[in-house]
Parts: structure tokens; C-alpha cells; sequence
């Protein structure tokens, strides 16, 4: 062992998987872990992590996660966590509460900047205020409507209200707590809303100083940055602590001796009253044995994974539901657990669903899971792996929480990140016969008497029954309250008041380390491209190193689709990846791509162009592949089968497909009313708003409900429009392609592009005109919430504006300062957000799980005004500045460089026009926010509205010519 500022090395040692050295540390004073890996990553990466083990469902771990970000010892301002997000080049910046333990992971290419963030975090997470106020602002707090009645708010509190409106999340939460009784693991670390305000600031504040301790702490460090100084950042912070015992331990669930069965209602809309879910869950071992677990990453793949998955397929072939549900395996916690069932159920047949799962599983067992779908749940598990692809979440980050998985319960934290034994192991018994995997099904399901089956059973009464109840709640507690009480409270609304609307001082500013503008890139890093354009087609490659990867984007245009058929481009698309061919069935067809590639997805891409107008459009269904180089001619084929020969006459299958997209539409209103909300607006402005509303939005869920009643009447009929669309869409004539691999790679990846591209038809179609969806100026939608979503939208470009880069900077600082103070802190919200469309001039404002609905209306009208009597120093102008850019630099992976290289040709995003912009947003200044201020201002005078929200929300709105559009 060697020991360096203060660390003991425990093992040195190569971890071939990704390349990396890693370094495990205990510090000698505290006993605190660090995990250092060294490797060539720019994207550098750090994490502290706390076991923090809660004892009941008040919250208290995900409150203190908000509040220990406003405010620490070195870093005096109210959130340090903003002041970061105002003016860092950050690549990460958040915070995880999870079910045992809680995360502050950072991220950033730049070196200074990566050690500032680190710094900020771990003063904060050792050395926080949290006064009573934080307490009450992020968690919760009694205080006074403007009518007069006592009500509850806190960030969190209105927070979980939105995650228990739910039913997926409910669904989640219980299926996980009814199968953890006696741990932790049964309560809720994110807060139940009814419990929450059983939380006292005494409790708060114990909470940190029992679990936030450098000898509960796991550090994590990884990317291209010195090991040693890592250290001697955490020195400094670990070195003013001594060793302290903390009983944190997470116990292990005792099994059950017999199954369980639970019965809960679910808030559900009118239209919704038939449709229940079920789940059956069962309790596995632990994470320790990494054999056991990547068996079962497997299994769950082989089971479930794929449309045609056997267990998933036999499920939606039942007809008992809509889509399958439940989380699949999870192995995030110190015991795995599997869950898996159905949404959308009928009343009185979760029975059927249960026997149909059990029954499934039992004949799998017997008779064997087929070869093909254990060789596609391999490959899709081994390149997943190899592959790393997380994304824009950083790699390092993932790597993290890999090794929490067993780190956190005392075991090896390199065990989950040394896959190739665990896998070479599991493959070299597959070869030799053995039912390795049917016999974890017996093991782990069939004969696990741990299982819980929870049903969730629609009622349309109860969320009026639970706002009812905590209304009558209240009153109890208001009437109960003597003229003392009563001021009492009036007295801490006020004092929150002040103290949210005080802002901080210059000095305490300046103590939050920041950039420079000398510190940032004067040019963007080009993607490297190499054009090539024929009469037809368009191919782009890019030379960057992908590990033996080819990335391959085809893009067809949409342009001549006729105008009735645009709403069914994305099943059209789904179809293609899952119906199968003239030559393979489905199921095979979906095997070979999970076996042979790295996956094949679709994404129907309609962007507004540059210098078009509102109606300028650029349309594309984009076919998205990946496979290693050595596989290309088999990823080739499989393309060229998918778009010549897709056979379209599975009505049935068609059919579930129409079904489980409108059910993700339903599903996705309540936790994701944010996004509807803004999807409405922007098809009030703009062509390509519109078409992407009629794709993704209210709209298309209109279509897909008409859509089932036409497969039923007239399935011929749909089955032409499909072919029609292929006729129309998968044709070589202006179709563009996007070829990212490595240098060595690409001329013999290019010839076999080319010679797929030949083999396809040339036919051109003319473009069709398009009709554009009416959409109200002021629109209410009710759904079953506790929260709401609130929307408005900002024509800029009918005020005479024209773009400056500057705006994004104000865009962002609107969003980071004034709608984080005013709707967050102030009003309560999870969420507020600002969007600026760079391309059509629009500005689209939409707030996130929103205790309030006119409050918030009135601030985004008045963000205008904001920006127009502000008055930033220089300091917070460098700031506001480093943030855009660092927005504009955001950190890309191979794939992603070559898609967005491929997507700015598209639209007319040209290197001149990015480099004028960026050299705009070095330039900004105040009187440019001024000015901007001024057309959001004006434009806001005639601004469009959309709400989401609970019935008797949207009934007491004061909104003029509000149109309720009704959904659910």
C-alpha cells in the first residue's frame, strides 16, 4: 500500500474494459473511499456520494439534497448551485436522491472550471447553511392565499404532489415498497405529500449531521485530469473531520413465505375509468455476485427487451392491456428485484394478466427460450457495454453509479465495471448447453415465494377526493390556530418573503469561483465532415475515432407525404423496425437486429430552416443504426430488407402498435404536461411547430384514436397508406446520409453506403402542401393532478425583432435567474423554463409540477420588463456569458457529433452563420438585454396560453376566450 496526501492506495490497477487506470483510496483520518479513474476522457467527471438510509417517507433526504445547494460556509449566496448554472461551461450539474443513498455529480470539459465545481459541492454538501427558512422553502411550509385560506407549499412538497398524480410513478413506487416491508426500501426517500409535513426542521437538520460525513462518503473521480490533485482537493475538505462511526447499513429484506397481493386506486380521468394496471414483482439477491447479476440483465433482455420478446409478446398478444409495465429488472438497489405486468387492464382481469405471466414463464422454463432470442439479448447487453453510450450524460457519471451498485453495500466497486469475465463466463455456458437462463427462471421467479402483485384500480373521484381532504385538513389546522398562531404564520411568510426577494451582495457574489472571458474558445471546435452530393443524395462523413463503430443516419424527406397521411410518419417508421418482412417474420427480424447490430431506431426530425420563413421546413424520417465495423455488411442488408420489402398485412400487430403509442401520449400528460404545453404553442407560429404537434402532441393522440377505429373498419385501407408512404418516403431522391466511424474506416464504410443507397428507388415525389391545425390562443386541459403546467408563448418575430446571438444569453439568464426566483423559489414550482427559437422567433415560457396558474402567467408576461430595468454588473454579464456558451458547446459523443454535423446541413445551420452568432453572444451586453426585453415585452401583450391543471383550476382561471380542449 502507498499513501498520498493523506490517502492509503488500496489497488492500482488497469481496468481493460475502458481502457483506465483505477485507483481506490481510503483516507487515513476518516475512512472516507475514493475511486479515481484515469483514462482519456475530456469530459471529466466527480461524484460524492452518502448512504442515506431514510426511516420514514417525510422526504428528508431528497429535502436536504435541494437545500444543502443555497448556501455554504466558503460560497454565502442563496444558491451557489444557480450561480453555477448562470455562468459555468458545466457539462453535468445536479443532484440524485435515490432510494439509499444521495449523489452531487458534476462534469465539465474544462479543467478550471471541473475544479471549481467540485469545490462548490463538496463545501456544500460538508458545510451547508440550511436555516430554517431553506427548510421551509424547499420542503414545505404553512403560509396565507390571497384568499385567505391556509395552505401548504415547498419546492419538494409540490414536487411529489406531481410524482404521486402519477399513475406510473405510483405504480413504480408501491410495486417497490410492498416488496421491502421491513427496510428502507419501503418507505419513500422522495417524500409522500401526505407525510412530508410530519417533517420538523430538528429531524432536517439531524438528518445531515448523521449521514453527511466523510466516513459515510464514497468520492468518485474519472477522466483525463491528475489523480493526485483529486486528492488533494478532497484533503482539504476530508482532513477537518475525524473518523466517526455511522450506522447507515441498508438491511436485507426477509424473504417472504408466501406471496402478497395489494389492491390501490390510481387518480384517473373520466375517459380513463376502465383502464387498470397490474405488476408482478419479485424480491432477488443481491448485487454482490456480478455473475448473478449480469445473467439477469440478460434474462430481462431475453424476456422482455424486445417488441418480440417472448414474455413482453405474449402479453400484448393477450389483449389484457394497452402496454407493458413495470421497471424490469432493478439492480440499483443492495437487492434486485423483477416487475413486469400490464397497463391499461380492464376491471376483474389482473387475475388473467397473473396467470398469463406465470403461465408464460412456466412454458419457457419447460420447453426453452429460443436460441435467437438469447443470442440478441447477448449482443444487445455485450455492445451496450462495450459500446458505453450514455448519451449527453457523461460516461464517468455512468461508471459512478455502476459502482455504487456494490460499492455502496461494501463491496468491490470495479466488480460491476470488469464485465468481460461475468460475460465470457455466462457465453461459454450458453455454448455448452447448459439452460442457464431457464433455470434462473425457476430460481429467481417460479419458485420465489417473494412476490407481490399490485393492482392499481382507476377512480375518478379521487383526486377531487384528496384536494377535498387536504382542504378540510387545513381549515382544521386554521381553526385550531389562536390570533398568536395566526400571526405566526404571517410573521414566516413574510420573513421567507424578504429573505427570497434580498439580493445577494456583490461580495458574496464574487465568492463563487468563475471563467473568464479570455478563458473561453473565441471559435467553435468544427465536426469534421466530408460532403459528397449527387443529383439524388447527399452523404456526410465523419472521420472521428468510434471504437469499430459505424453510425449510420438515413434521412428520407417527407416533403412530398400527402397531407392526411403526415400524422401516421411515426408508427409508418415503428412499423418498419417491428412488423417484419416479405422474407422474415417479425420476430425473427427483431432477433437478427439485436443480434447482429448495435440497434436500429427512428425519429420523424421536422425542424424550421434558415432564411424560410415560418413555413421554411425541413422534414425528415431518419433511420438511426449502429453496428461494429466487422458486422456493416450484415447492418446493410438488414437496412435494405427493412426499407424494400416491410410486409404491412399484420393487422393485428399494427394494431398494438396504435394502441401502446396512444396509451405513451395518455400517460405522458400528467408527468409530462410541461412538454404538451409547449408543444401546443409552438404549432401556433410555425409549419414546422405544427407538423411536430400533429407527430408527437394532443394531436397526435386525436389521430391515433381515430386511427384504431379505421384498423378495425378498414385495415385495407390503412395497410395502402402505408405503401403509399413508402413509395413516397424510402426512395434514394433527396434522401441525406450521415456516416460517422473511424478515419481508417470510412472509404470501404462510403463504397458499401453508396451501393445500399443504389439499391434503393429513385422515384421523386413533388412536395405536397401541408395544412396547418387550428390552435386555440388561450387553451385548458384538464387532467387528474395535483399540479399544473402552465404555458405562454411569445411571437417575437410580429414585433420586428430579429435574432442577435446576445438573446440567448438572455434567454438563459431569464431562465437561471428571474424564473428560478420568481416561479421556483417564490411561487413553489419544480420547473420553469425559458425557450428561444433562434430560427422563427419565438419565445415559449412553460412551468414544471406548478402549485399556481395566474401567479405564474403573470410572470412570464412581466419577463419582458425583467430584462428591461435590470441591471447587471460586469460580473454577472461574464457569467450569463459563460453559461450560453457553454450551452453551445455542449459535449458531444461520436454518434452525436455526426448526427447534429448532419441536422445543421439540413436546416441551413452553416459554420459562418454559428461563427457570427457565437461572436454575438461573446459581445453581449446590457443594452442588448434591454432590447430584447423590449420585443419580449411587446410581444407578450398578444401572447398565446396553455394550461394544464386540475378541473376546478382551469374553472377559476382568468384568462380571456379560454378554450378547453378535453384529452382524458
Amino acid at each position: 500500500m502507498s499513501r498520498n496526501s493523506g490517502f492509503t492506495v488500496l489497488r492500482d490497477e488497469d481496468l481493460a474494459e475502458y481502457a483506465a487506470r483505477a485507483i481506490l483510496c481510503r483516507h487515513d483520518k476518516t475512512g472516507a473511499q475514493v475511486l479515481s479513474l484515469v483514462l482519456d476522457d475530456a469530459n471529466k467527471a466527480f461524484g460524492i456520494t452518502f448512504r442515506t438510509p431514510p426511516a420514514n417517507s417525510t422526504g428528508v433526504p431528497h429535502i436536504l439534497e435541494h437545500s444543502v445547494l443555497c448556501g455554504s460556509r466558503k460560497y454565502p449566496v442563496k444558491e451557489p448551485f444557480v450561480e453555477l448554472l448562470k455562468g459555468s461551461l458545466q457539462t453535468f450539474l445536479n443532484a440524485f436522491t435515490y432510494p439509499d443513498k444521495t449523489c452531487y455529480p458534476v462534469a465539465s470539459t474544462n479543467l478550471r472550471d471541473f475544479y471549481n465545481l467540485v469545490d462548490v459541492y463538496l463545501d456544500a454538501v460538508f458545510f451547508p447553511r440550511i436555516p430554517p427558512h431553506i427548510f421551509a422553502q424547499e420542503g414545505w411550509h404553512f403560509e396565507w392565499s390571497g384568499e385567505g385560506e391556509l395552505i401548504r407549499s415547498g419546492v419538494v412538497f409540490n414536487e411529489m404532489k406531481g410524482v404521486y398524480s402519477s399513475p406510473d410513478a405510483v405504480l413504480g413506487e408501491f410495486s417497490q415498497r410492498l416488496l421491502f416491508p421491513d427496510t428502507t426500501y419501503g418507505v419513500d426517500s422522495g417524500g409522500d405529500p401526505k407525510v412530508i409535513p410530519s417533517l420538523t426542521y430538528e429531524a432536517f437538520k439531524g438528518f445531515h449531521e448523521t449521514y453527511y460525513h466523510p466516513s459515510n462518503a464514497r468520492a468518485f473521480f474519472s477522466g483525463d485530469d491528475d489523480h493526485h490533485e483529486r486528492l488533494r482537493l478532497l484533503a482539504d475538505y476530508f482532513d477537518r473531520f475525524a473518523a466517526r462511526p455511522v450506522d447507515s447499513q441498508v438491511a436485507l429484506q426477509k424473504p417472504f413465505v408466501a406471496p402478497v397481493e395489494r389492491e390501490m386506486p390510481y387518480a384517473a380521468a373520466p375517459g380513463q375509468a376502465e383502464r387498470g394496471f397490474i405488476t408482478c414483482n419479485w424480491l432477488l439477491p443481491d448485487t454482490l455476485d456480478q455473475d448473478r447479476v449480469l445473467l439477469l440483465d440478460v434474462l430481462e433482455h431475453v424476456l422482455i427487451g424486445l417488441p418480440t420478446s417472448p414474455l413482453r409478446k405474449a402479453l400484448l398478444d393477450s389483449g389484457l392491456g394497452e402496454d407493458l409495465a413495470g421497471a424490469g429488472l432493478e439492480s440499483e438497489l443492495r437487492q434486485m428485484f423483477f416487475s413486469v405486468g400490464l397497463k391499461g387492464i380492464k376491471p376483474g382481469t389482473a387475475r388473467d394478466v397473473e396467470r398469463l405471466i406465470q403461465g408464460t414463464l412456466t412454458w419457457l422454463a419447460d420447453s426453452g427460450l429460443p436460441p435467437d432470442a438469447v443470442e440478441a439479448g447477448v449482443n444487445a447487453l455485450e455492445f451496450s457495454l462495450r459500446e458505453n453510450n450514455t448519451g449527453s450524460f457523461p460516461r464517468g457519471l455512468s461508471l459512478m453509479l455502476r459502482a455504487l451498485t456494490t460499492w455502496l453495500h461494501d463491496g468491490d466497486p470495479l466488480a460491476p465495471l470488469r464485465f468481460s469475465g461475468p460475460l465470457d463466463r455466462l457465453k461459454e455456458k450458453l455454448a455448452a448447453g447448459e439452460r442457464v437462463l431457464e433455470e434462473a427462471i425457476k430460481a429467481y421467479l417460479l419458485d420465489n415465494p417473494h412476490r407481490v402483485t399490485l393492482v392499481l384500480v382507476p377512480d375518478t373521484e379521487l383526486q377531487a377526493k384528496i384536494a377535498a381532504e387536504e382542504k378540510q385538513e387545513l381549515a382544521t389546522v386554521a381553526a385550531g390556530l389562536d390570533e398568536e398562531g395566526k400571526i405566526a404564520i404571517t410573521d414566516e411568510q413574510e420573513k421567507l418573503r424578504r429573505l427570497q426577494e434580498t439580493p445577494d451582495t456583490p461580495e458574496a457574489l464574487a465568492s463563487i469561483p468563475s471563467l473568464t472571458l479570455a478563458d473561453l474558445p473565441r471559435d467553435e471546435t468544427p465536426i469534421p465532415q466530408r460532403a459528397y452530393k449527387n443529383a439524388q443524395t447527399a452523404l456526410y462523413c465523419h472521420p472521428l475515432e468510434t471504437a469499430g463503430i459505424v453510425y449510420l443516419d438515413l434521412a428520407f424527406p417527407l416533403t412530398g407525404v400527402p397531407d392526411a397521411l403526415v400524422p401516421l410518419v411515426p408508427l409508418f417508421g415503428k412499423a418498419l423496425l417491428e412488423l417484419g418482412t416479405e422474407a422474415t417474420d417479425a420476430v425473427t427480424l427483431t432477433r437478427r437486429i439485436a443480434a447482429k447490430t448495435g440497434g436500429i431506431s427512428r425519429e420523424a426530425l421536422v425542424s424550421s430552416c434558415f432564411g424560410q420563413g415560418p413555413d421554411g421546413t425541413a422534414a425528415r424520417l431518419v433511420l438511426r443504426g449502429k453496428a461494429t465495423v466487422d458486422k456493416n455488411a450484415e447492418f446493410y442488408d438488414i437496412l435494405h430488407e427493412l426499407l424494400t420489402s416491410t410486409d404491412f398485412g399484420n393487422k393485428t400487430r399494427f394494431a398494438q402498435m396504435a394502441v401502446e403509442a396512444a396509451s405513451r401520449l395518455e400517460r405522458r400528460l400528467v408527468p409530462a404536461g410541461h412538454a404538451t404545453a409547449g408543444s401546443r404553442l409552438r404549432a401556433r407560429y410555425t409549419l414546422a411547430g405544427n407538423v411536430n404537434e400533429r407527430l408527437r402532441g394532443i394531436s397526435q393522440l386525436f389521430y391515433l384514436r381515430d386511427l384504431l377505429k379505421r384498423i378495425e373498419a378498414d385495415y385495407d385501407g390503412v395497410r395502402r397508406d402505408l405503401e403509399t408512404l413508402r413509395d413516397v418516403v424510402l426512395t434514394r431522391a433527396g434522401a441525406a446520409v450521415g456516416l460517422t466511424a473511424s478515419p481508417a474506416d470510412l472509404d470501404p464504410l462510403e463504397t458499401a453506403v453508396a451501393g445500399l443507397l443504389d439499391r434503393l428507388p429513385d422515384t421523386a415525389t413533388a412536395p405536397a402542401a401541408w395544412n396547418r391545425l387550428d390552435i386555440p390562443a388561450a387553451e385548458g386541459i384538464a387532467i387528474p393532478a395535483q399540479v399544473h403546467y402552465v404555458g405562454l408563448g411569445c411571437d417575437l418575430a410580429a414585433t420586428g425583432w430579429a435574432f442577435d446571438g446576445a438573446d440567448l444569453v438572455a434567454a438563459r439568464y431569464l431562465r437561471m435567474a428571474y424564473l428560478w426566483d420568481r416561479v421556483r423559489v417564490r411561487g413553489g414550482a419544480y420547473g420553469a423554463f425559458c425557450s428561444l427559437d433562434r430560427i422563427a422567433g419565438q419565445a415559449v415560457f412553460v412551468s414544471y409540477r406548478d402549485p399556481n396558474t395566474q401567479a405564474t402567467l403573470d410572470a412570464f408576461r412581466e419577463a419582458g420588463r425583467y430584462l428591461m430595468d435590470a441591471s447587471l454588473s460586469e460580473a454577472e454579464m461574464t457569467r450569463a456569458v459563460i453559461g450560453a456558451i457553454g450551452d453551445i458547446d455542449s459535449h458531444l459523443l461520436p454518434d452525436a457529433k455526426g448526427h447534429v454535423a448532419m441536422v445543421r446541413r439540413l436546416i441551413g445551420d452553416t459554420p459562418e452563420r454559428r461563427a457570427a452568432m457565437r461572436a454575438q453572444v461573446l459581445a453581449a451586453d446590457p443594452k442588448r438585454f434591454r432590447q430584447f426585453g423590449e420585443a419580449l415585452d411587446a410581444a407578450a401583450r398578444d401572447a398565446a396560453v396553455v394550461v394544464l391543471g386540475p378541473e376546478a383550476s382551469l374553472e377559476g382561471l382568468d384568462v380571456a376566450g379560454m378554450v378547453r380542449t378535453e384529452v382524458l
